[in-house]
C-alpha cells in the first residue's frame, strides 16, 4: 500500500516535499593527523570526544577509541540520552555528566563557539580541540578514521581497522550500508508519507538480506579481518530489534530472524571491551522519549529479551 498521507516531521528542516528524511551534511570536517599537517596535530590530552551512549553514530567513535586503547589519550564524556528542542544537553546521571571541558550546559554551545552562525541540528559525536577551543569534526565516519590511525604513537598500533589493502572494499561496503541500513532505518522512521516510508523500508531489508548472504561466505564484511565496516554496521544492528523494528516500523524481520546476521551480531557484541559500550537503557530512553512525533506518550518498552551472550559458533 502506498498513499500520500503525511505525518508530522520530527526534523522538519530535514524533510523534503515528498516526506523523505534527508540527513543534513556535517558542518565541521577538519582532520587530526599524526604530523599536524592538517593544522591539528595528534597529541595526548589535547582532544575530547563528546558522545551519547544512545546514538549509533557516536557509538562508532566510542568503540574505535576502546579498540585502539586510547581511553587515556582522548578524553570522553557523554550527554543526557534524552534530548529536547534545545538539542543534546549535559547533566548529572548514570553514565552522563556535566561538561568537564568547557562547562557548557548544551552541546549547541560547542557548535556556536566554533561557528556563531551555525543553525543546523546539533549532533554527536563531536571531536573538540582544547588548544584552539573549537570543534575539529562532527562527521562520525571521519572521526573514526582519525581515531584509527592518528594517535598510533600512544594507542595500540597493532589494531588497524582501515588497512590500506582493504580500503576500496571497505569504502564500497560502507557506502551501501550507510545509505540503506545506517541511514535507511532513519529514513523509514522519520518518513512523513507512506510512499517515503515504504521506499526506505524496502531498501533496509533488501540490504540486510544481501549482508546476511555475504556473511555466510565471509567471516566479516570485508573478508577475514574485522574492519571499520563491521563496527559501522554493528551500531545499527545492536539497536535494531530493541528500537528500529518497532519504533521506526522496520518490522519485516528482526536481526534474530537472520541466519548469519544474528550470530555475527553476537560475535561482535562479545568482542573484548564491546559489551561495555552498549547501554540499552540510554538507547531505549533516547529514542522512545525524544522522538515525540513518533511516540507521543513517551512510554519506553520493557522488551525485547535478547541473549547476546549465547555462543555465536562462528569459529
Amino acid at each position: 500500500m502506498q498513499t500520500g498521507t503525511r505525518g508530522r516531521a520530527q526534523f522538519a528542516a530535514e524533510t523534503d516535499d515528498d516526506g523523505r528524511f534527508v540527513r543534513q551534511e556535517s558542518a565541521f570536517r577538519d582532520r587530526v593527523t599524526a604530523d599536524g599537517s592538517s593544522g591539528f596535530r595528534a597529541e595526548p590530552g589535547r582532544y575530547h570526544l563528546y558522545v551519547s551512549w544512545a546514538c549509533p553514530w557516536a557509538h562508532r567513535a566510542i568503540i574505535v577509541r576502546r579498540l585502539k586503547a586510547l581511553e587515556d589519550v582522548i578524553t570522553m564524556s557523554a550527554v543526557d540520552p534524552i534530548r529536547d528542542d534545545r538539542g543534546w544537553r549535559f547533566g548529572e546521571g548514570r553514565r552522563f555528566s556535566p561538561d568537564p571541558v568547557n562547562g557548557f550546559d548544551l552541546l549547541a554551545e560547542a557548535y556556536h563557539a566554533t561557528d556563531p552562525d551555525f543553525e543546523g541540528r546539533v549532533t554527536v559525536p563531536v571531536l573538540w580541540d582544547r588548544e584552539t577551543g573549537r570543534i575539529v569534526s562532527n562527521e562520525s565516519a571521519e572521526v573514526i578514521e582519525m581515531v584509527n590511525s592518528a594517535w598510533d604513537a600512544w594507542g595500540d598500533d597493532a589494531v588497524d581497522l582501515y588497512p590500506d589493502d582493504l580500503r576500496d572494499e571497505i569504502d564500497a561496503i560502507n557506502d551501501r550500508v550507510y545509505r540503506d541500513v545506517n541511514d535507511g532505518v532513519y529514513r523509514a522512521g522519520f518518513a512523513t508519507t507512506q510512499r517515503a516510508y515504504e521506499e526506505a523500508f524496502d531498501d533496509v531489508f533488501a540490504r540486510l538480506e544481501e549482508l546476511d548472504r555475504l556473511l555466510v561466505e565471509r567471516r566479516y564484511l570485508a573478508g577475514d579481518r574485522i574492519t571499520l565496516a563491521d563496527w559501522r554496521l554493528f551500531t545499527t544492528l545492536i539497536r535494531f530489534d530493541t528500537v528500529y523494528a518497532n519504533h521506526f516500523r522496520c518490522n519485516l524481520r528482526r536481526i534474530v530472524d537472520h541466519a548469519a546476521l544474528w550470530p555475527y551480531l553476537r560475535e561482535l557484541y562479545q568482542w573484548p571491551g564491546i559489551a561495555e559500550t552498549v547501554d540499552f537503557d540510554h538507547i531505549k530512553r533516547h529514542y522512545y522519549v525524544t522522538h515525540d512525533s513518533i511516540n507521543p506518550t513517551g512510554i519506553v518498552p520493557k522488551g525485547p529479551e535478547l541473549d547476546l551472550t549465547k555462543p555465536h559458533d562462528r569459529g
